[in-house]
């Protein structure tokens, strides 16, 4: 499971930065790729990377906001450029509007998609758990811009135990359908009168990692809703030390402010996100170490950055 940046900057692309976007790759886990917005260029940047259009399967949307959604007509127009069989039904989820604005560029543009859009549209009554299958769930929340923008929670479930195949076999258990009952948490008997018991053998099941993704969004408690516990945070942080009357203003936070954010939900580490053009090389290192002042396990990302969980 690893996270990946295809855009960390805010508003508008720089030099060192294109607008939003980013992928949860989850190709060990269901060999599926979830993205969170799609500003202008996104796909540009994914040429830079190793991800694959085809293994999108599902794709969030934080707001409505042109450098977070400017580029989704081009990415799924490019999407259709695969061999049929690679073809597959894409999964959308974002306030309502999003439908509206895709299927018109789309339509507009003559662009004829061969597969399926299935679009989920929320408006503040109708968040709270808006997917889960067998291995995740995600929860979303509305979170205080100038318009209505989504947090998302995404909830890997907790994953079972391994069973010990050496101390099976030290137990004298032969390999084939006795494991797969024990396996399954069922106490056997050997011919030899052994009696196996099944929880011996199980390790305890592994916790699920918490990974969430925050749109733009001024300093509110919805942010610490949902990134309780999290392994991972990704806050937006357009503006510095100093700035949070100007930042309150525009609908957005500092980076001191999603650094309070982080610690009042005890996440594991935050990721600061959204990141002015203004701000270059140096000022970019000290507003990561300013927020380290108030949350220790915080790093700013890159453009193309990687983050393994």
């Amino acid at each position: 499971m690893e996270l990946q940046f295809l855009g960390t900057g805010a508003g508008q692309p720089s030099k060192s930065r294109n607008v939003s976007s980013l992928v949860l790759k989850l190709l060990d886990e269901i060999n599926e790729v979830w993205m969170f917005d799609c500003g202008e260029g996104t796909q540009r940047q994914i040429l830079e990377t190793t991800i694959k259009p085809r293994k999108v399967k599902r794709i969030f949307i934080t707001h409505l906001h042109g450098d977070h959604i400017f580029g989704l007509p081009g990415f799924l127009a490019s999407r259709a450029f695969q061999a049929n069989e690679e073809q597959t039904d894409l999964e959308f989820y974002g306030p309502i509007g999003i439908r509206s604005y895709v299927l018109n560029s789309l339509r507009l543009s003559g662009a004829r998609l061969p597969y399926r859009i299935h679009f989920h549209e929320f408006d503040e009554n109708s968040l709270g758990k808006v997917m889960e299958t067998d291995k995740f769930v995600v929860y979303a929340e509305k979170l205080d811009h100038t318009i209505f923008c989504i947090g998302y929670r995404v909830m890997q479930k907790d994953l079972e135990g391994t069973l010990d195949s050496e101390a099976l076999k030290a137990a004298g258990v032969p390999f084939g359908p006795l494991f797969g009952k024990i396996k399954s948490g069922q106490d056997v008997v050997l011919d030899d009168g052994t009696k196996i018991i099944a929880k011996d053998y199980i390790s305890a099941p592994k916790k699920g990692k918490i990974i969430t993704i925050l749109g733009d969004t001024r300093k509110t408690d919805a942010s610490v809703r949902l990134g309780l516990g999290a392994d991972i945070l990704v806050h937006e942080s357009t503006y510095g030390k100093g700035d949070e009357k100007i930042a309150r203003k525009h609908g957005h936070s500092t980076n001191m402010q999603a650094a309070q954010i982080a610690k009042e939900a005890s996440a594991k580490m935050l990721l600061l996100n959204h990141i002015s053009a203004r701000f270059l090389g140096r000022e970019c290192k000290q507003i990561e170490n300013d927020a380290k002042t108030v949350f220790e396990n915080t790093h700013l990302v890159k453009d193309l950055e990687e983050i393994s969980l």
